[in-house]
């Protein structure tokens, strides 16, 4: 009876997780399609950022699933369930691990396959004189040196030994054969892990620039809100007049059928380009304040105003945590040869005081790390918006409510992939011991015994599992065995995290200094995406 309750709990559960992804993929179509070109929407790029943008958000929706699974499967006194035996909870790991390898492959397959070919493709569609063979033929061709790149990786994860062979006088073919024998051990794992932590490094890279001024530019904005529509169209009104006297100004000087200099010539072309820039404004102000979604958003401050709160307190949260965290690595742990890892914790951070009290009522500590896990994946939204997509000084696209190019969506999807493998070690680097073992206890035997009938007896007592649990009392989630596969990797990611720390204060004071939003960011004389005839509602 016991084994059917707990059986129809898990089926629940994964009808929860099914609903959930039928949910995700509603998102992702809805986010896309607010975002893309109406005039240059392509089916494939479409389809192609849907999938990846899906499949970031499932790979971080697999780590609070994984945690409450290896503590669903023990009871608060530290024993195991009836029906949680070796094979089943055997079970349940490997069907973690499956889906880590079948989310990480796919994110392999994506990051170096899939969107290199997607973009290079749509590329040379801009070409009219290109066919679809010439276009396929040349896509393959950039996106092979991806493909190689994909593969170099995992070979030299797999052949790199994570241990060395106990002969030291072993012969080379006898080295070789040992490493063939622990790929073979690993099942792969090591290839995979070095992968999926190379491409993590970038991520962490993407979530220095992006992330941490997400966290600090979205709660501000949405506490700040726009200018208002009336009265920027006010001063644009203004600036127009002003523009037309110069032009007229200029103009006037060859009345008399004088030649104009060529500095007049330039300063008239560029009045000219400035005049039809505040035209194009003052078209899109129009339509900005006569639309029902400005009065309804008008409606709404309110509820911004406490969002943009809630958002800066989860930030705070997430910041102070990291700093203690971080602070107690570099006091603790055994430096950079272990990666900065340390079992346990010596100083106390809010996130790791705050997740063991919610425990004790399911299931306010998954909600928490799910809340957390979602900000992170939508303030690298909110921060790729705002910064847009660069190479080192040089701007590539924009992303823009309804005007954002197929190339800059792909790019987007790429990103937030990056990201979202970086999101499990944020995790981590916050609650350590939690993203090992979730709420699981084990029984200790403590000193005190007593007398009984029988004789003396040991009492056993809870205790929470940590890196001194017995191996077969507390399981360890999936997802620690993929970070801490290399020391190096986690070093970098130590360091890394105190970039974000630096750069989430920069954007913090930036965010501060700057003024209100305009109503209608974006339209400017370089601003390719914005076209005449599209007004958009930018908030």
């Amino acid at each position: 009876a016991a084994a059917g309750a707990a059986s129809a709990e898990l089926v629940i559960g994964w009808c929860i997780f099914g609903l959930l992804l039928l949910a995700i993929l509603a998102f992702c179509w809805i986010y896309v399609r607010k975002y893309q070109s109406q005039r240059e929407s392509e089916v494939v790029s479409t389809i192609t950022a849907i999938f990846s943008l899906a499949i970031a958000l499932i790979t971080s929706a697999l780590l609070p699933v994984d945690i409450f699974l290896v503590s669903y499967m023990k009871n608060q006194n530290g024993t195991f369930k009836d029906w949680a035996n070796a094979n089943v909870s055997r079970q349940i790991e490997d069907t973690v691990l499956y889906g880590y390898y079948t989310l990480y492959s796919v994110i392999l397959f994506c990051v170096f396959f899939w969107i290199p070919f997607v973009y290079f493709y749509y590329e040379e569609k801009d070409d009219d004189d290109t066919g679809k063979c010439t276009q396929i033929k040349t896509a393959l061709k950039y996106t092979l040196g991806f493909a190689l790149i994909c593969a170099l990786l995992l070979l030299v994860g797999a052949f790199v030994p994570l241990s060395v062979p106990n002969n030291k006088n072993s012969t080379e073919w006898e080295k070789v054969k040992f490493l063939f024998e622990e790929l073979g051990s690993s099942h792969g794992l090591a290839a995979l892990s070095f992968s999926i932590s190379s491409l993590t490094l970038i991520g962490m890279l993407a979530a220095i620039t992006y992330t941490a001024y997400g966290m600090s530019a979205l709660p501000l904005n949405l506490i700040k809100g726009t200018r208002s529509a009336a009265y920027e169209r006010l001063e644009n009104t203004e600036d127009i007049e002003e523009v037309e006297q110069h032009i007229q100004t200029i103009k006037s000087k060859s009345k008399d059928g004088r030649p104009l200099s060529a500095r007049d010539k330039r300063a008239l072309k560029q009045f000219e380009e400035r005049l039809r820039t505040l035209k194009k404004r003052e078209r899109h102000l129009e339509f900005i304040e006569n639309s029902w979604w400005t009065k309804f958003c008008g409606a709404l401050r309110p509820l911004k105003i406490i969002w943009g709160i809630f958002f800066i307190l989860v930030a705070l949260l997430f910041v102070i945590s990291l700093f203690l965290s971080n602070l107690d690595k570099a006091l603790h742990s055994a430096g950079i040869d272990s990666g900065f890892i340390i079992f346990g914790t010596n100083l106390s951070n809010p996130l790791n005081m705050l997740l063991p009290v919610l425990q004790t009522v399911f299931p306010l500590d998954y909600i928490l790390i799910t809340i957390i896990i979602m900000y992170f994946i939508f303030t690298s939204m909110a921060g790729i918006r705002n910064i847009g997509i660069w190479f080192f000084w040089i701007r590539l696209y924009k992303i823009r409510r309804g005007r954002t190019r197929p190339q800059a969506l792909l790019f987007l999807c790429m990103i937030l992939l990056l990201i979202v493998l970086h999101t499990s070690y944020m995790i981590y680097s916050l609650a350590p011991q939690y993203v090992m073992y979730g709420s699981q206890n084990y029984l200790l035997e403590s000193n005190t015994t007593y007398s009984d009938p029988k004789g003396n007896s040991t009492i056993s007592v809870p205790k929470r599992c940590d890196a001194d649990a017995p191996e077969d009392q507390c399981t360890v989630t999936r997802t620690y065995l993929f970070l801490h596969k290399f020391w190096f990797f986690s070093a970098a990611y130590y360091f890394g995290n105190w970039a974000f720390l630096g750069v989430f204060l920069i954007g913090l004071i930036v965010s501060c200094c700057k003024g209100k939003k305009s109503v209608i960011e974006g339209v400017d004389e370089d601003d390719s995406d914005i076209s005449d005839d599209e007004p958009s509602v930018y908030s």
